[in-house]
């Protein structure tokens, strides 16, 4: 059980996000890859299929390995807030301090007899781990979570609208007298079924809610309760999901706009691309892409030969920045 404490103060820093956190669908969705429940077994045995197809089976290990079913896994993988933006996500993720990494990856180590060599290379932030589980986690939102996004958040929508009618029109008390049968508000305490005995004290942080369409089994908070509080909950749905394998419509990143063009120019060159929607510097694209200066460079000469992408020296630096037809690439025009 989780029991979260609210002060007086707390229950007026209430916040209920409308929108999936992009990066807790990620890892939630891993958990419903591996080990479905029946709503989700006829997507997790489509999705398993165009990742075998997409050759990412290896990229799909080094990500569960991260984030484990029954236990622990990092918070890096889903930092604090509500990150709506793949590329802004994976941009946080890939920016963890050394110092968190290394904390965080110890921790999950110790409840792995054998913990894979790549969690050093990713605890020590090498360029080239971190570039690796960059490419893994936009690969594998490409394939089967950006076809469906909008199932999901039409879904977390109907069921945040419905929260934030009950929160306007009675208070925060009522609206988290009403979450689920999973949390139950006995003030000042919010009591969430969970795997481990917990307790968190907002001591007037709040509590930012946010619901999810891949959170199933149970609610979930982020590990370290020093961290902004966050509870992903798991929105209302039909007994049974059956998506439809043609569904390509996506939002941001389709795959037309993402894995076409992947495969058109490369994942780190089309990374990049992604990237140039604003000026970069060389040394920024460099750090964006966990790549050296040079290899960064030679990036942005390729694009600007192509006509994709433009470069202006201002001072001691180039800049880059994506011209329209660029643009169009990146979205499948």
């Amino acid at each position: 059980m989780l029991h979260i404490r609210f002060s007086d103060l707390d229950l007026g820093r209430v916040r209920l996000a409308d929108e999936p956190d992009v990066m807790w669908e990620i890892v939630l969705s891993l958990h419903q890859l591996l080990s479905p429940d029946p709503f989700f077994a006829p997507w997790s045995r489509l999705a398993r299929k165009k990742l075998t197809h997409a050759g990412m089976g290896r990229d799909v290990h080094l990500l569960s390995a991260l984030v484990p079913i029954s236990s622990y896994f990092p918070d890096f993988l889903t930092p604090p807030g509500h990150v709506t933006s793949l590329e802004g996500g994976v941009d946080q993720v890939l920016s963890t301090g050394k110092g968190q990494l290394r904390a965080e990856i110890s921790r999950l180590a110790e409840s792995r007899p054998r913990s894979p060599v790549w969690f050093s290379d990713v605890t020590a932030g090498r360029l080239e781990a971190l570039r690796r589980l960059g490419l893994a986690l936009r690969g594998y939102h490409a394939h089967v979570l950006a076809p469906y996004a909008p199932v999901g958040a039409a879904l977390v929508a109907r069921d945040a609208n419905r929260h934030a009618r009950r929160f306007i029109a009675q208070g925060s008390e009522e609206l988290l007298g009403s979450l689920g049968p999973q949390m139950q508000w006995r003030p000042p305490v919010l009591e969430v079924d969970y795997p481990v005995a917990q307790s968190l004290d907002l001591n007037g942080r709040g509590l930012l809610l946010i619901p999810s369409f891949f959170c199933h089994n149970h609610p979930i908070a982020l590990a370290d309760p020093e961290l902004p509080p966050t509870l992903v909950f798991p929105v209302a749905r039909q007994p049974l999901w059956i998506p439809k394998p043609e569904d390509s419509s996506s939002g941001s990143f389709g795959e037309a706009g993402l894995n076409g063009l992947d495969e058109l120019i490369g994942p780190t060159r089309a990374a990049a691309l992604r990237f140039l929607d604003s000026a970069h510097s060389t040394t920024e694209l460099a750090v964006r892409l966990c790549t050296s200066v040079s290899t960064a460079s030679r990036h942005a000469t390729a694009l600007r030969r192509a006509g994709l992408v433009v470069s202006e020296r201002l001072g001691g630096s180039v800049r880059h920045t994506r011209t329209a037809l660029g643009t169009g690439l990146v979205h499948g025009v």
